[in-house]
């Protein structure tokens, strides 16, 4: 079987899920990468066979997307070009990790094309935001269109989801409990995020941050951009993590037995799906970061509780599934 993988690389989700899927999946077939979009801060660390510019959102740096540039850098008829070109037709299969170029192009072609994503898992039963507008809802279904699929979340919700993929790296990782805290929000300025951390002076801060392009300290806040490995260490030795309500991210933060507190993304309703999940396995959540977080930020700081879940791994099981639909037709 020729499989074509596809994978969003606007974020570091994606791209971690993939590090460890692929490898496995070549056990099995012969597997081919496709990736689009530009936004990811690690690599996957094998060759990727096609590479387009896909569909992305812009971070903005008050805590949420910036939808004018968001717009603006999405030229609708470069996607549909990119959408007539890409080969689906030469694999049997087309593997979707929530990339629309190869999903729609997939339906159009009407080559087998089979969803392996988190975002698969949210269109099931699972912890749902207080109210999800129905333009939000269209959009799940209908970014990288797939009749099946293989969905990942926080729990095992339906015999269709299976638990977070934690990188081999991860899995591995020799941790410590340091008094600093990793610190990943890229819908916030730095120097905004600075302004909060310092007023909460009895530990250290490590914040990886998009906007920044070399490293600098303010009192107990040391700020670096974005790396994969130099997060990873941060982490490990961390206390607690603090972070957007994204997938990855916290699911690692969870297996290696770190406090964590999340913050979701103004307009990005996926992370408002995570964070109603984590805050249904008592995670705190805060809705927004802002002058009036410090009191719950201290008091998360104070607090010596760490969350005890375990993420299995789900990787063989989460083939086996997808194989069977494929063999399903």
């Amino acid at each position: 079987m020729k499989i074509l993988y596809a994978v969003q690389a606007t974020g570091n989700g994606h791209i971690c899920r993939a590090q460890k899927l692929v490898p496995a999946l070549r056990q099995f077939a012969d597997v081919d990468v496709l990736t689009s979009g530009t936004a990811a801060d690690i690599s996957l660390g094998f060759p990727v066979k096609y590479h387009y510019r896909g569909f992305g959102f812009v971070f903005g740096k008050q805590g949420g997307i910036q939808w004018s540039q968001t717009i603006f850098r999405n030229k609708p008829i470069r996607l549909c070009l990119d959408i007539a070109k890409v080969p689906v037709t030469q694999y049997d299969l087309v593997i979707n990790d929530f990339e629309p170029l190869t999903a729609w192009a997939s339906k159009r072609k009407k080559v087998p094309c089979i969803a392996m994503s988190h975002q698969y898992a949210l269109l099931g039963e699972v912890p749902k935001p207080p109210r999800v507008p129905a333009i939000i809802r269209w959009v799940l279904n209908h970014y990288a269109p797939a009749q099946r699929g293989v969905g990942f979340h926080f729990k095992r919700y339906a015999p269709h989801i299976f638990f977070p993929i934690i990188r081999d790296a991860v899995r591995n990782q020799k941790t410590s409990k340091e008094n600093s805290y990793t610190v990943y929000l890229p819908a916030y300025a730095d120097s905004f995020i600075c302004s909060i951390l310092t007023q909460i002076p009895h530990t250290q801060w490590e914040v990886f941050s998009k906007h920044c392009t070399k490293a600098y300290s303010v009192e107990n806040v040391s700020v670096q951009p974005p790396s994969g490995t130099a997060f990873q260490a941060s982490m490990a030795a961390a206390t607690g993590v603090l972070c957007g309500a994204g997938f990855e991210t916290p699911a690692e933060a969870l297996f290696l037995k770190k406090k964590l507190l999340v913050v979701p993304m103004r307009d990005q309703h996926e992370q408002h799906y995570n964070a109603a999940a984590l805050a249904d396995l008592d995670i705190p959540v805060l809705s927004k970061l802002s002058k009036q977080s410090v009191p719950k930020l201290s008091a998360w700081v104070d607090d010596t509780a760490v969350p005890n879940i375990d993420f299995p791994d789900d990787t063989n099981a989460a083939i086996d599934y997808l194989l069977s639909l494929a063999a399903a037709k």
